[in-house]
């Protein structure tokens, strides 16, 4: 894969954007786009959507969210202090002693997470579990007065950290869930490239998974396009260090391939034919089953308007849900060229229902 498209994802990495705050990377997301597919554009939910017109088969999603987890501002203090509550699922434990990004009313408002010194704390105070409502956001202003110059109650923000590049092509951020699916769907688009497919094929970077009670933009987006088949890229947990029994979280590594999911919310007309399309481009890939829901936009997408044959294809990732998130880039590549195997498989013959 070229570098300048990994120098697009480093930059899609940096852009804060959690859930319904999603607009800056959206954009950035749709700039790229431009290059890559005939029409671009977005709805009013914030999905942003990159369509290559095919020659006659049927329509097909892929669906990566472009939202992260994050934080907002619940309220401000007197002395200016910030309370905030999460953007999705955290450890509260992960936010102690954190410096956070906080998109204010004139750009970013930069602030570290505070908590009573372990000198100050009673002895049992020392074994408690941190909780939100225990922490708070310093942001270095006097008076409430002055915080609100800066910031507002509603503001989101997320953990203020920069991406790193690990050996053995690994590369470090937080947003990397699940920023990597909607940079996949969009590759995907671009390597079709000339060949194209009898598909039409429409990548969307899907809103608001992380917070998705009732479907998030995942739903919305299918209900719009209504495709015959969709592919949903998420992250999925890598069980290759310590302390986690393979028997009960599968056996996933880092560069073992895309993980293709199967059961719950998926097709398994879709899922044997990502098999086939990976062996026929000898695409190592891994088999992670589903006994329940996948927490992922596949369950959006599969009930959406009257259906949608859906599959999951995730990319491994160690310390989900943390502003260090690891994954290899050999699985990121090797996820963008299924989608694409996938997409040039299907034709005007391919029949999604189940036998």
């Amino acid at each position: 894969m070229a570098t300048d498209t990994h120098a697009f994802l480093r930059e899609l990495l940096s852009i804060p954007g959690p859930s319904s705050y999603e607009a800056a990377p959206a954009r950035r997301w749709r700039r790229e786009a431009e290059g890559i597919a005939t029409h671009v554009r977005a709805d009013v939910a914030g999905n942003s959507y990159a369509t290559r017109e095919g020659t006659g088969g049927p329509s097909i999603m892929l669906a990566g969210h472009i939202d992260e987890i994050g934080l907002i501002v619940s309220y401000i203090d007197d002395e200016g202090y910030l309370s905030f509550d999460g953007i999705g699922g955290w450890d509260s434990q992960v936010f102690v002693g954190q410096r956070v990004t906080i998109l204010g009313r004139a750009g970013e408002v930069t602030g570290v997470v505070g908590k009573k010194a372990i000198h100050l704390m009673k002895p049992e105070e020392r074994d408690k579990v941190s909780k939100i409502e225990d922490l708070w956001v310093d942001i270095g202003a006097a008076s409430r007065a002055e915080a609100e110059q800066r910031v507002r109650i509603g503001d989101a923000g997320v953990l203020a950290t920069g991406l790193v590049e690990f050996p053995n092509g690994r590369l470090v951020s937080r947003s990397l869930d699940n920023r990597i699916g909607a940079y996949v769907v969009l590759e995907a688009l671009r390597l079709l490239g000339a060949s194209g497919s009898a598909a039409t094929v429409t990548a969307v970077a899907t809103t608001r998974e992380e917070i998705a009670y009732a479907g998030g933009g995942a739903r919305s987006s299918a209900t719009d396009i209504a495709p015959t088949a969709a592919l949903v890229v998420d992250v999925t947990h890598a069980t290759d260090y310590p302390a986690l029994d393979k028997r009960r979280h599968g056996d996933c590594r880092l560069g073992g391939g895309p993980v293709i999911a199967r059961g719950a919310s998926v097709s398994n007309v879709v899922f044997e034919l990502l098999v086939e399309a990976a062996e026929a481009e000898g695409i190592p890939y891994i088999v992670q089953a589903a006994s329940r829901d996948t927490h992922t936009d596949a369950e959006a997408i599969f009930n959406a308007h009257r259906g949608v044959a859906t599959g999951l294809v995730s990319v491994p990732l160690r310390y989900m849900h943390s502003p260090n998130e690891m994954v290899a880039m050999e699985d990121v590549d090797r996820t963008a060229e299924l989608l694409a195997a996938f997409c040039r498989r299907v034709g005007q013959a391919t029949d999604f229902i189940p036998a």
